[in-house]
């Protein structure tokens, strides 16, 4: 099932949600080449001091990447916003996303992010410059922001509606207050409130890790896709499991372990590539103890791999796991018993 955004069309309903630190180019190609069909990036400041830095300059490269091409932007001035989407529209961005969802201190303290929802004629005026800027290139703007600043200031549904008159074309909302963080459970029924008052797509974004998680959420919100983030971390076939689980009811098959091996080792290679050597191993560290986290003897080769500083190293190390691994296993474990505990059900909500 397609999904469209202003003159785009997205391959299904199944986003990869922008992660700082996480959502780079390769983990979104990644992504993408099992089954998702549309991924954004890490969010790019709108500070113009900071666009030739070296980390701006990553998450703006989109070399080889499929299209659509998404970058989130965040500020809290309308002028550098709409500035901001602009200098990225050039760089080859075919979707412009607000960030008014980011929960992080460094981001709430700065009045960006999440902290926006808290001063409705602020965002509104950001969300007013931004679409402006990019109508004239054809370059839709979504916005992704969470259920309210705190838990008696839920103003999503009312924000929702002066997006959509602004001219935003398609609305995440992550069924979190920004004072939760990521802790306690996503609720669903704002964002079930939200898609019941606009018109434009709905995304649906928050505890997302099941393929029959995905189903009950899209049955009980109505929204139009939903975006997984956390969930895909070390487990980026998610989204074909959903996909797959959506179209025929069935689960697919954990991935072989042979498979997995491949999946990580070219995602290193690509990792290093973009990173360098110094950097390129530091960062990995953190998706190869994704990959890991559940597996046999999970823990001692994350604590081995943390003191390699070489990425050939690192390489040779993962493959050797991998193929210890593949001695004793054929398969990757069933993912739900290495998640979350399992949550009461909400009335109205099969949680799974």
């Amino acid at each position: 099932m397609t999904l469209q955004i202003g003159n785009i069309a997205l391959e299904n309903r199944l986003f990869v949600a922008p992660m700082a630190g996480v959502t780079d180019r390769p983990f979104r190609m990644l992504c993408r080449a099992l089954g998702a069909g549309y991924a954004v990036s890490e969010m790019v400041t709108s500070r113009k001091e900071l666009w030739g830095t070296l980390k701006t300059s990553r998450r703006a490269d989109h070399t080889g990447e499929p299209g659509p091409i998404a970058v989130q932007i965040a500020g809290t001035d309308a002028d550098m916003m709409a500035e901001a989407a602009l200098y990225n529209i050039d760089r080859g961005a075919q979707v412009i996303d607000i960030n008014m969802g980011c929960p992080a201190k460094k981001v709430c303290n700065k009045w960006a992010g999440s902290a926006l929802m808290r001063d409705e004629p602020l965002a509104l005026e950001i969300a007013d410059a931004v679409v402006r800027a990019a109508a004239p290139h054809g370059v839709p703007v979504t916005l992704k922001m969470r259920t309210g600043w705190s838990e008696d200031q839920r103003n999503a549904v009312a924000l929702a509606r002066r997006f959509e008159g602004a001219g935003v074309q398609m609305l995440t909302v992550h069924g979190r207050t920004r004072e939760q963080g990521y802790k306690g459970d996503a609720e669903y029924e704002t964002i079930a409130a939200v898609k019941a008052a606009v018109r434009i797509p709905v995304v649906a974004n928050g505890d997302i890790d099941t393929p029959e998680k995905a189903r009950d959420v899209l049955a009980f919100t109505h929204a139009d896709a939903v975006m997984i983030g956390r969930a895909a971390q070390g487990r980026p076939w998610i989204f074909r499991e959903i996909a797959h689980f959506l179209a025929t009811g069935t689960r697919l098959a954990p991935p072989l372990v042979a498979e997995v091996r491949k999946l990580m080792l070219d995602h290193l290679r690509q990792h290093h590539l973009l990173y360098g050597e110094h950097a390129g191993v530091r960062t990995a560290r953190k998706h190869i103890g994704w990959y890991v986290r559940d597996l046999p003897g999970g823990e001692a080769f994350r604590g081995r791999m943390n003191l390699i500083e070489d990425c050939e190293a690192q390489l040779q190390t993962a493959s050797d796991y991998f193929d210890e691994l593949a001695a004793t296993m054929d398969r990757m474990p069933a993912d739900e018993p290495h998640r979350r505990p399992v949550r009461e059900e909400r009335p109205g909500m099969a949680i799974a």
